[in-house]
């Protein structure tokens, strides 16, 4: 007799449980070219040396940003639905932001487990670059989970997603914007937190066992 395996909810961050992080500081300063993000540039080691060359030439630091952050909160019904997914399964946030930047964002949620990078901080203050956690770190983290006896969920937004919804047993595309729908036709699309619940609740927590 074989039964179900247990289920990790793996989702991204930004866009998907809370507001674009890089958008924010765009408003914040009026530098309109930090508002590029994943879901229009598929390149992240090319968006983030962007970034990096933005900040320096307009002499933003690390604290200037997390300035910003600490003005934001989750996307509404973002905290509710970790919450209930807590209470159903493990749940884990898988994304490309950066430590120095999720802390504050991670406490309105009652501190998931997050999975994510770490920057280079020069002596005064300013982002000089990153260290990623692992190359193609959300594909290879939910094949990790898979190798050790789970089924996993995942959800994203962006271009940096599809691999990792793409390794998922099942997954969903967050309010994708158009151009990312019309390159990955393939996936299951949800436009709310609401609909990524009815999802789990017919189609994965009906026969996944409870993970205590």
């Amino acid at each position: 007799m074989t039964h179900p395996k247990p289920t990790i909810v793996a989702s991204d961050l930004e866009g998907v449980l809370v507001p674009e992080i890089w958008i924010a500081v765009a408003e914040e300063t009026g530098i309109q070219e930090l508002r590029v993000t994943t879901r229009e540039i598929s390149d992240y080691d090319k968006l983030m040396k962007m970034r990096i060359e933005i900040l320096r030439r307009q002499k933003l630091g690390l604290a200037d940003i997390q300035r910003v952050i600490a003005t934001l909160s989750p996307l509404p019904g973002a905290a509710e639905f970790v919450a209930w997914v807590r209470a159903q399964s493990q749940f884990v946030i898988i994304s490309d932001t950066f430590s120095e930047f999720a802390a504050p964002l991670m406490a309105q949620m009652n501190y998931p487990t997050i999975f994510c990078h770490s920057l280079i901080i020069d002596s005064a203050g300013m982002i000089e670059g990153y260290r990623m956690r692992l190359e193609h770190p959300k594909r290879r983290t939910v094949a990790a989970l898979q190798s050790i006896g789970y089924q996993v969920f995942a959800m994203g937004d962006s271009y940096n997603d599809i691999a990792m919804l793409e390794e998922a047993d099942a997954s969903v595309l967050f309010c994708p914007p158009d151009n990312v729908v019309a390159d990955h036709p393939h996936l299951t699309i949800a436009r709310s937190h609401a609909e990524v619940r009815r999802f789990l609740e017919e189609n994965i927590f009906a026969t996944a066992p409870v993970v205590a």
